[in-house]
């Protein structure tokens, strides 16, 4: 059996809710359904404005107590204010605990749980014992499967949750009851047609802010490795551009056209 070693990943918070009416308050503020949650099992979701866009997302785990929240660091604060702020007269204990960390490893082991964003994610885990080891390759795997990650590819404030490819990862239910921000997304989702989303490109000297190019920009790298980076790009310029040579910085590269990719393409052309 292979061992499992545990890795840290410094640039991420941990928020903890605990009280009897933590899942009442989660479930009318935040993009995942609350309501049917076991103990055990961990959720992909965000905090949204008003305006739909994403304060910050995040993946928790919930608790036989409470629920824990693994947040980019850079952005747990605000994430604690407002959820404070919506608290009112709830019995919600809300905390940020510097006393954990996320790890990740490879293999699954005790106190482990499988990212609900892909299968193919490494195992995380709150732990009260930093590793000494930086994940090192942690972004690397990540990019490769297409995940964005706040921070790095998007700020607060700045993207709608299909933008980041949250409706296609498990983290918007919108079957649910009422959240904040649910009524943009909800017309966005209805009115289909999502001109921005966040796709893997291949190709060399990618750096993030450099544009995508085709007859005109598509959009612009947002975090990047050797030869593979995500990029937030117009999905309708890019369905018009089939065909066209695309380019990063005056060198070729390629989008990865993963089936739902090819369905959004395909549906911008029939409409036109």
């Amino acid at each position: 059996m292979r061992r499992m070693t545990l890795e840290h990943l410094p640039n991420r918070a941990v928020l903890s809710l605990t009280g009897p009416d933590t899942l009442i308050l989660l479930e009318r503020l935040v993009t995942h359904n609350t309501m049917d949650w076991q103990s055990g099992d961990a959720r992909y979701g965000a905090l949204l404005t008003p305006q739909g866009k994403v304060i910050a997302d995040y993946t928790a785990l919930r608790t036989d107590d409470g629920v824990l929240i693994d947040v980019a660091k850079d952005f747990a604060a605000d994430l604690l204010k407002r959820l404070k702020m919506f608290r009112l007269r709830s019995e919600v204990e809300i905390t940020l605990r510097d006393d954990l960390h996320i790890l990740v490893s490879d293999t699954p082991g005790d106190g482990t749980f499988a990212d609900p964003r892909h299968t193919d994610l490494p195992f995380r885990q709150f732990s009260s014992t930093q590793s000494k080891t930086v994940a090192s390759d942690y972004k690397a795997k990540r990019i490769a499967l297409g995940i964005p990650e706040q921070g790095e590819d998007f700020g607060t404030a700045q993207v709608f949750p299909a933008e980041i490819n949250m409706d296609l990862l498990g983290g918007v239910d919108l079957k649910k009851g009422c959240f904040v921000g649910q009524e943009v997304v909800s017309r966005m989702h209805r009115r289909g047609n999502i001109r921005k989303r966040t796709v893997a490109v291949h190709g060399t000297a990618l750096e993030p802010g450099l544009d995508v190019m085709g007859p005109a920009s598509l959009g612009i790298i947002t975090s990047a490795g050797p030869d593979i980076a995500l990029a937030r790009i117009r999905i309708d310029r890019l369905a018009k551009s089939a065909g066209e040579a695309l380019s990063v910085n005056d060198k070729p590269v390629s989008v990865e056209k993963t089936d739902w990719l090819q369905a959004e393409m395909a549906a911008f052309i029939s409409h036109d």
